[in-house]
């Protein structure tokens, strides 16, 4: 006989039962862990009973199970109002309930989303203290951006149309991928989240981290902290050129980031041609900021805030033009027209005109190869825009290293594309 079919499987009832009861233990060790009313034995037989309710398709006698639960977590939670130790308990009387429906799932045969509702949960109750103090150590302002993140990824997103909208243009309509768009918004603001708690915990340690973690959410922000500090202190002018060539790294990173990971469509093939010229960008100038700079010097850079709304519509918005203006210049110049859309929008936003090479490629208007030089040209004009940034600093040093290392990056990114062509 075969060997599938002696073996119990995720179908088997029996199977599941046990699996909704072991998931249940796993969720009671930490309560039983902190000497809390219910531990393992209680939250095991809480899942297994809703796991035999739900096998025995009684939906009245599973709600019945789930009132229960409620209530006797109610229960312990005014139980732990009379104890000077345990204070208002709401978090055993709510784990119960996710017990319950864990066992519910998983008999069910939701078996993975049972598995993982068991898995957050338990990383939630085992994580207290580090939450708590993540919570409490917010700001204000810290707090509002994430909330402001929120309405964005999670409001936002799923009201816009998931097909491309057509957006005719005169003689010219344009297929324009709105929830693309804002997912790339989204992404992007991420980004500066994560990278506002990078640079807020190490900042202060290096320019490593403050040009190329700053330069990921502004690499404006990094040329003038740069600038600033060479005003203050002439003797740091190599570590102000080795932040600047980060932040080129870190834009360039992004841009790549944006036209590989969109770029996984059942339509196309991902854009991996873009890694070469970029990538060349990257190493080119982590290389060249790894050999300017002594990496003791540590420099503070300092972020007002983590994310801002209305920054987030002004870029989606950006974006969107971006892309509007991209597709004009393709239907009506061709390939030296997107280029030089690519190269204009690229002096304001790199992301932005990346995004919208990325989308016409999607779309099926331009190859490969022609998306590539655009992205390319996009990165090579923010490049630029901080080198001309330096330019207006108060060291010609500072300008002239940074305008000669930044040109021979962009020949590198140039020679790479060239190769790219070729091959």
């Amino acid at each position: 006989m075969a060997a599938e079919s002696v073996l119990p499987t995720l179908d088997s009832e029996v199977v599941r039962i046990a699996l909704a009861a072991a998931l249940g233990l796993f969720l009671g060790l930490e309560r039983e862990w902190s000497h809390k009313s219910a531990g393992v034995r209680t939250f095991a037989l809480i899942s297994l009973a809703a796991a035999v309710f739900t096998v025995l398709g009684r939906d009245l006698l599973l709600a019945v199970g789930g009132v229960l639960v409620v209530l006797q977590g109610v229960l312990l939670a005014v139980k732990g109002l009379f104890e000077a130790d345990e204070g208002l308990s709401l978090t055993t009387a709510v784990s119960m309930l996710v017990a319950y429906g864990v066992g519910a799932l998983v008999a069910e045969g939701f078996v993975l989303a049972g598995v993982t509702v068991a898995v957050v949960s338990s990383l939630l109750l085992v994580l207290k203290r580090e939450l708590h103090s993540f919570a409490w150590g917010l700001t204000r302002e810290e707090l509002r951006s994430a909330a402001e993140f929120a309405i964005l990824a999670f409001v936002v997103f799923p009201l816009l149309p998931a097909d491309p909208v057509d957006a005719p243009l005169g003689a010219t309509t344009i297929a324009v991928e709105l929830r693309v768009i804002w997912l790339i918004v989204v992404t992007v603001a991420g980004i500066g989240i994560v990278n506002y708690a990078i640079v807020q915990t190490y900042g202060s340690r290096g320019v490593a981290v403050t040009g190329f973690f700053g330069g990921l959410a502004s690499s404006t922000a990094v040329v003038g902290t740069m600038l600033d500090h060479v005003r203050q202190r002439p003797e740091a002018a190599s570590y102000a050129v080795a932040a600047i060539l980060l932040a080129d790294a870190a834009m360039a990173l992004r841009n790549l980031v944006i036209a590989v990971a969109f770029t996984f469509s059942p339509s196309v093939s991902p854009l991996f041609e873009a890694i070469l010229p970029l990538g060349a960008v990257i190493v080119g100038s982590v290389a060249v900021a790894g050999l300017t700079a002594d990496w003791s010097e540590s420099v503070e850079m300092r972020l007002e805030s983590p994310f801002s709304l209305r920054n987030a519509l002004v870029f989606g918005a950006l974006f969107l033009l971006v892309v509007v203006v991209g597709g004009l210049a393709q239907a009506a110049f061709g390939q030296g027209g997107l280029y030089i859309a690519s190269a204009l929008s690229g002096l304001v936003s790199s992301a932005g005109a990346t995004t919208s090479a990325v989308l016409l490629y999607r779309g099926g208007a331009i190859d490969g190869t022609t998306a590539t030089v655009a992205i390319l040209a996009a990165t090579g004009a923010s490049v630029v825009v901080k080198a001309g940034l330096t330019a207006a600093g108060p060291d010609r040093n500072v300008a002239y290293r940074v305008a000669v290392y930044s040109s021979a990056i962009l020949v590198l990114g140039g020679a790479a594309v060239t190769a790219l062509a070729t091959v």
